[in-house]
């Protein structure tokens, strides 16, 4: 077995799946933002800490209103340059500290006793940081430098909880986008891992989209670049390429080709859901290595040919 040969065959998978992985990742985006799917995940912990009646109050805050993202109004707003302000996507925990403490009327309050401060904590509504400041107060907690500290340190856990839970859901996403744009392609890992091997053009023309990656400088291309990358490799991927199908009707035969077609199917899914920035830094690392072994192999072939050539 060729060291350089099994490089390349490497590759050439290795761009596949950064190609996959980069239109996983677009689609991923652009979903994401129509939907404001990372603005929904932090305003459910917001509600948690404000409670249902207030979120609007929170929300209407002048803080708070100068995060709201600009973005298109929708999909065909495109053309007409039309924005408007989406949901909040992040919220500095400072600022959320004295949001709360605008929303609650404790940011005019200089000193207050213990029983001055039970009475306007419970004219907050039943949320998670009204029980949060009760329980501190019940602590002997009462001087509002020290809830000050206390409820950063509580919203700083809030708030990174609301990120982990936007990044759960768009990893399921992301996994689920990867299986269904691996079927729509068709791309089986081990049909085209057999398909690179044995041909030394399809491994050519992977050395050289994987230079043209790497030169890019930066694992998110454009949509234009993925679509022409991808067009370089469509006459050898997805479900229209040659297939060596069972020539007879023998069902064990036809049992192991479907089981070998799940299995490189599956593969390409797992491997599209890491990511194109995987797959990009990964390319990165041995794209050169591969490209300098096909070279000095091309190069001493004709140094050779040349020395028989003048031996002659």
């Amino acid at each position: 077995m060729s060291i350089s040969q099994a490089l390349d065959v490497a590759v050439g998978l290795i761009v596949v799946y950064y190609l996959l992985g980069s239109v996983v990742s677009i689609v991923t985006q652009w979903i994401n933002e129509s939907l404001e799917s990372r603005g929904k995940a932090l305003e459910q912990y917001l509600i948690k800490i404000v409670g249902d009646k207030r979120i609007g109050d929170l929300l209407s805050l002048p803080q708070m209103q100068a995060l709201r993202p600009i973005r298109y109004k929708d999909f065909f707003s495109v053309f007409a340059s039309v924005t408007e302000p989406k949901r909040i996507e992040k919220i500095p925990v400072a600022t959320l500290v004295d949001a709360f403490f605008d929303l609650s009327g404790l940011t005019t309050k200089k000193e207050m006793d213990l029983l001055q401060l039970a009475e306007l904590v419970d004219k907050l509504p039943d949320s998670d940081g009204k029980k949060a400041f009760i329980n501190w107060i019940n602590q002997g907690v009462t001087s509002l430098a020290d809830l000050r500290t206390r409820t950063t340190a509580y919203f700083n856990g809030m708030l990174e909880q609301a990120a982990e839970t936007f990044r759960a859901r768009a990893r399921s996403f992301v996994i689920i986008l990867s299986i269904g744009i691996t079927v729509l392609f068709g791309t089986d890992t081990i049909q085209l891992a057999k398909a690179l091997w044995s041909s030394a053009e399809l491994r050519a023309l992977a050395a050289a989209q994987a230079d043209a990656v790497v030169a890019r400088e930066g694992a998110n291309a454009d949509l234009s670049d993925i679509i022409d990358d991808l067009g370089a490799f469509s006459i050898r991927l997805g479900w229209w390429q040659t297939q060596q199908l069972p020539e007879n009707g023998n069902v064990g035969d036809w049992a192991l080709f479907i089981v070998l077609k799940v299995i490189g199917l599956g593969l390409t899914a797992a491997a599209v859901s890491q990511g194109a920035s995987f797959w990009y830094d990964l390319l990165k690392k041995i794209a050169s290595p591969a490209t300098s072994t096909s070279s000095s192999k091309s190069s001493g072939g004709s140094s050779s040919s040349a020395s028989s050539s003048s031996s002659g």
